[in-house]
């Protein structure tokens, strides 16, 4: 098998990709997090479906898990897509300089939205919103 390793490789005694454990392990929890949250999205997106504005802001001051499971939701989706656009950037975009300004674009771009969905869904659970 260590036929297989670079000189360099062979030298450090350790193989091609030493690190990279963490990224894939929290890849796979922002995979898994949306279907756990999700189910309360479908079900709360079948509650509002039938709901004018009012009913839905209603439905939204109503208890505090509502607007607390639809932040959870959209926090977890914004982390999930900033994660998996990474994932794209870093494998498809070969120059540093055009890389780097995209990885730090997809955050900022998921962070605002994110943030603006949040301060939304908190102003109308809050009252502020009618």
């Amino acid at each position: 098998m260590s036929g297989f390793r670079t000189p360099l490789g062979r030298a450090r005694g350790r193989g091609a990709a030493p690190q990279g454990v963490g990224p894939w392990v929290s890849e796979r929890g922002a995979a898994a997090a949306p279907i756990q949250i999700g189910r309360a999205g479908v079900f709360a997106a079948l509650q509002l479906a039938r709901l004018d504005y009012y009913g839905a802001v209603a439905w939204l001051q109503s208890s505090p898990l509502n607007p607390t499971l639809l932040v959870l939701l959209v926090v977890v989706s914004y982390l999930h897509m900033s994660a998996g656009l990474r994932v794209v950037i870093e494998d498809y975009i070969e120059k540093h300089l055009s890389r780097a300004g995209l990885l730090v674009l997809n955050v900022f771009v998921c962070v605002l939205f994110g943030a603006l969905a949040v301060f939304s869904i908190l102003k109308v659970a809050l009252g502020g919103a009618v």
